[in-house]
């Protein structure tokens, strides 16, 4: 008589990887505020007659995803912040800011950020491509204005992330090193680490 096999751990439909999420309102908003401006780019026409509308409510969408993605979800789903500070002489400095590393981060809420970090402004780099060859200039105005706002939220939270993982591996002078490396954004890019607003 056979064994019934053992039930798994591995979820099995969305809404099961939802429940096992650390913060499944974020990945609900992440997932909105990612994917609702593609979407409204694409099919909005189908919905609203005034193209000047459908554009206004593109941007207002990708400026709305911008800020939760930087200022909300990356905090919560990876432990990662951003943002830049500039001096009174006008240098530019960008501060990177990672959790403790006795943190957990939840792999169903890191893999969800991370997908959608590069897949969405691969999708936008791909109808600029489509707008180009259309000759649709203004909706490629849309898309330059989604590539520019995904790609620094991209940027940024990938150096985040290296610089996470190089001060978590290594000593605070291999950091130190990691963080000249990294001098290549604006004219003083730098880069520093605190483990402040992490206890959520």
């Amino acid at each position: 008589m056979s064994q019934p096999a053992p039930a798994s751990n591995v979820p099995d439909s969305l809404l099961d990887r939802l429940r096992q999420s650390s913060h499944p309102v974020a990945i609900i908003f992440y997932i909105f505020f990612r994917l609702a401006p593609l979407f409204l780019y694409l099919f909005g026409s189908l919905v609203i007659a005034d193209f000047s509308l459908v554009f206004i409510l593109v941007a207002i969408l990708l400026a709305l995803d911008f800020w939760t993605v930087k200022n909300v979800s990356g905090r919560l789903m990876v432990g990662l912040r951003w943002w830049n500070e500039t001096s009174e002489d006008g240098t530019s400095t960008w501060v990177y800011e990672t959790a403790s590393p006795d943190r957990y981060i939840n792999p169903i809420d890191s893999k969800c950020f991370w997908l959608l970090m590069y897949a969405v402004p691969g999708a936008w780099a791909v109808l600029g491509l489509v707008a180009v060859l259309k000759f649709e200039l203004i909706w490629l105005l849309g898309v330059i204005y989604a590539l520019v706002l995904m790609g620094t939220n991209t940027l940024a939270y990938n150096r985040s992330d290296k610089f996470a993982k190089a001060n978590t591996s290594s000593s605070n002078i291999v950091g130190r090193l990691f963080s000249g490396v990294t001098q290549i954004w604006g004219q003083n890019t730098a880069t520093s680490m605190a483990s402040r607003f992490w206890s959520s």
